[in-house]
């Protein structure tokens, strides 16, 4: 059996940040990561304002600086015949005035590579966690199984739920989310840029039509495109075959077939079951869940990431102290969560009004495309508006700063 101080299970944003800033404090900690790799497609890949300070806070801005990125300044959506800017993120104060669009596995890289210079940090990749080692009702470690199906056990005085949406460890842990009913899930494909025209860089740009919604973010080589579907309908309208779903992108953006045709078959679409939903409680004795394993986001706005990574900081702020002594109580854990809870639900709450406001009325055709609702009038006739929705979406509520035990001056991380 072997034996760390703060076990994290999932090797995601939260659970790499997670590990970054223990280790920096000098807590000994293991990441569990059940992949090979960090190669994994439509992940969310946007980085905030808040999170690229928290970068350069952290010495890493310089080398995320050079990683292949495409910056988004605006976010806009067409409704019917109207141009709307929803978001204006040129308004933030501080050099980021922008969302960088970066492939999440040279995020992840980044952060596994910064950790692996710290004595107290072990990354174990191809390793699941498989169920929870507990004693008179705490949590006190892992039991996990390598690639070839060896069986392993950790034990931990803390182990750290960041395994994502369908966490496994919350599960066997007992928590259970309260849920909420979304109107949709969401087919995601990839159009090439090469192929289209360019009038969307720098944007994330929205198009409603009829009962028609889609968002198109530019990657610099390709446009990441979503198109909303109504919950439960992706067999039955996948049947109407993949010509139909190009006619329906083509109609929207003004793509012509040599673009479309990009998309050669349903195995390009990928689909996201939409769910949202947060614990009631992310802790139990031994045990803390963050990110979505404590709260699962909507897409709306692309937030997700830097929610967990918010989460992965104020945790670290907040247990490093007690991790160090080995004296982390169910106190402390109730702490991590009270400092996140607003930011969480004020997202959420959000979130929950889009659905209700826009995307359940156009998938299912109850949606006024000819009068716009009052808040994008607002939002037309005051730009203002547009800088505070950019402030709230690019920095949110109760932004994290690095703990000053974690920060370092600008460096150049070599990859491992």
């Amino acid at each position: 059996m072997e034996r760390t101080t703060c076990c994290v299970v999932g090797g995601g944003p939260a659970g790499m940040m997670l590990g970054l800033l223990l280790a920096r404090a000098g807590v000994e900690v293991t990441v569990l990561e059940k992949h090979r790799d960090f190669l994994r497609d439509f992940r969310g890949d946007t980085i905030h304002p808040s999170t690229l300070r928290l970068l350069d806070e952290l010495g890493l801005g310089r080398t995320f600086a050079g990683l292949p990125a495409r910056r988004l300044e605006e976010m806009q959506m067409k409704i019917g015949d109207h141009t709307v800017t929803m978001a204006d993120f040129r308004y933030i104060p501080g050099p980021h005035k922008y969302v960088a669009m970066v492939p999440q596995w040279d995020f992840l890289n980044l952060l596994a590579d910064a950790a692996s210079a710290e004595p107290s940090f072990t990354l174990r990749m191809r390793t699941a966690f498989t169920a929870l080692r507990t004693e008179r009702g705490r949590v006190t470690g892992v039991h996990c199984v390598d690639e070839d199906g060896v069986p392993g056990e950790i034990a931990a005085d803390l182990v750290v739920a960041c395994d994502g949406r369908d966490s496994l460890v919350r599960q066997e842990a007992g928590l259970r989310p309260d849920w909420y009913e979304v109107p949709m899930d969401v087919w995601q494909v990839r159009v090439p840029i090469e192929r289209a025209d360019s009038a969307k860089a720098g944007r994330v740009f929205g198009q409603v039509r009829d009962s028609r919604i889609a968002v198109t973010m530019d990657r610099g080589d390709y446009y990441q495109t979503s198109y909303l579907i109504a919950k439960g309908s992706d067999a039955r309208l996948r049947a109407r075959g993949i010509q139909w779903f190009r006619d329906q992108l083509g109609e929207l953006f003004g793509w012509d077939g040599e673009v479309t045709d990009a998309i050669e078959s349903w195995e390009d679409v990928k689909l996201l079951e939409v769910t949202m939903g947060r614990l009631p409680r992310w802790y139990r004795d031994g045990l803390l869940c963050i990110g979505d394993s404590a709260h699962t986001m909507s897409p709306v706005g692309g937030v997700g990431v830097n929610l967990a990574v918010q989460d992965a900081v104020a945790a670290a702020r907040i247990l490093a102290g007690p991790l160090r002594r080995g004296a982390v109580g169910p106190a402390d854990l109730a702490r991590v969560q009270k400092r996140r809870w607003l930011p969480m639900a004020f997202v959420q709450k959000a979130q929950l009004s889009d659905h209700r406001a826009m995307h359940g009325p156009v998938l299912n055709g109850t949606f006024d495309t000819e009068r716009l609702p009052a808040p994008f009038r607002l939002m037309q006739r005051v730009p203002a508006l547009r800088g505070v929705a950019g402030y709230l979406g690019g920095i949110g509520i109760r932004p994290e700063r690095a703990p000053e035990f974690a920060r370092r001056p600008q460096q150049a991380v070599v990859r491992g």
